[in-house]
């Protein structure tokens, strides 16, 4: 009598599993992860910004004096300008460019026009009252531009 068993084909294995594409749950992973790297990078743009706005507000509460005051708004908005566009762009303006750099980004002719010119003249006089709208203008400059944004 035959075997029966011999009549069969050899057996063979199945094709190996192909890595690509992946399953549904490694595409979710990834979609997540970069997700999670993109609100940090945004979060630590964000962190600059806010980091400005608040030495802002500490230089304008520690000094009193309006000549100070203003060459230390000059020294942050400089700064913080220097942060957000190459330095090449930034480091050599000085008087009538700063103030046109200020206001094309922003300022609104507020800079070259209105209580932006302080910047300029405040520093190297002797006036006793205080400027807030100077302040304020330094704020919204500074919340206009964003590292992330420029």
């Amino acid at each position: 009598m035959n075997d029966p068993l011999d009549a069969l084909r050899p057996l063979h294995e199945p094709d190996a599993i192909f890595w690509w594409p992946p399953a549904p749950g490694w595409w979710l992973l990834l979609v997540f992860l970069l997700l999670i790297l993109l609100l940090f990078w945004r979060w630590k743009r964000a962190t600059l910004q806010r980091a400005a706005l608040r030495e802002l507000k500490l230089l304008t509460a520690k000094i009193n004096s309006p000549s100070q005051q203003a060459a230390a708004i000059n020294q942050l908005l400089k700064r913080y300008a220097l942060v957000c566009w190459p330095a090449s762009e930034v480091a050599a303006l000085a008087g009538e460019s700063w103030l046109k750099f200020l206001d094309g980004h922003g300022g609104n002719g507020a800079f070259s026009q209105g209580p932006g010119r302080d910047l300029l003249s405040l520093p190297y006089c002797d006036k006793n009252q205080r400027n807030e709208e100077l302040i304020s203008l330094a704020y919204r400059w500074i919340k206009t531009n964003s590292p992330s944004s420029n």
